[in-house]
């Protein structure tokens, strides 16, 4: 879809949690470790209102299922006044992409946007593309260097990130988000009406664990503050920079929550 300059997104970062039910009574006994030393967190900005999307919702998609890659969703609100209002848009994945674009010092804000790393762009349709960022982000220092574990307990989350193996890598934000692995939605109008299409690892909650300062850091998530209808997984990130000036991915881990 056509390029939307980063001045004319919607910029609005919410702490409130979102309201919502977790199954947790079937985890409450369970004790699961997380995926280990994932090599890259490729996230995707999509929308139901673009047409260009859908082939690169469904290599998201296959991608969620390499157990090295931590594939995220992240649906964009911008495009809703084009005749249909994306139902899992969120405005701080908007924000998020603008972030992104700033940092890199262009105007580089478009969907469908894969984002590998917190550094690499590409478009979200190419493949070859993803896989050659992925490649390359790989090679650089402290990109996904960074030990990080996460295992349920009871009704809480326990995330822990290990001790930099980098002098020059000594501080980052954690952060955790809540995810549905899949979730088919039907689409009524806009460009891609009549169409129903599955969306992917899709991001339904954000939240900020605490500051990592390169030495080893434990945190205890409640499970309920991150409840919402649908929400089966969860991924914690550690990042360079921050929430406004977000830079490359330091490590990541995924779990299911059931």
């Amino acid at each position: 879809m056509t390029t939307m300059t980063a001045s004319n997104l919607v910029s609005r970062w919410s702490g409130a949690l979102w309201s919502g039910a977790l199954g947790i009574c079937a985890i409450a006994a369970i004790i699961r470790p997380a995926h280990a030393d994932p090599r890259a967190v490729v996230e995707l900005f999509t929308s139901q209102g673009c047409s260009s999307c859908p082939p690169a919702d469904k290599i998201i998609g296959d991608l969620s299922s390499d157990p090295s890659i931590i594939a995220l969703s992240m649906p964009i609100d911008y495009w809703d006044y084009l005749g249909w209002k994306d139902t899992l848009a969120d405005s701080r994945f908007s924000a998020r992409q603008r972030a992104y674009s700033r940092m890199r010092g262009d105007r580089e804000v478009y969907t469908p946007q894969v984002v590998v790393n917190g550094s690499a762009h590409v478009i979200g349709s190419d493949r070859a593309g993803i896989e050659n960022a992925i490649g390359k982000t790989d090679k650089s220092s402290g990109v996904m260097s960074v030990p990080v574990t996460m295992s349920l307990s009871g009704k809480q989350i326990n995330v822990s990130v290990a001790a930099s193996k980098e002098p020059a890598v000594s501080h980052g934000e954690v952060w955790i988000c809540s995810v549905a692995k899949s979730v088919p939605i039907s689409i009524g109008r806009g460009e891609n009406r009549g169409q129903q299409i599955t969306y992917h690892n899709v991001v339904r909650n954000l939240l900020k664990v605490g500051d990592w300062t390169g030495r080893p850091e434990s945190w205890t998530v409640p499970l309920e503050n991150l409840a919402r209808d649908g929400v089966d997984g969860a991924v914690v990130y550690v990042q360079d920079g921050s929430r406004d000036k977000p830079g490359p991915m330091l490590g990541a881990a995924y779990t299911s929550l059931h």
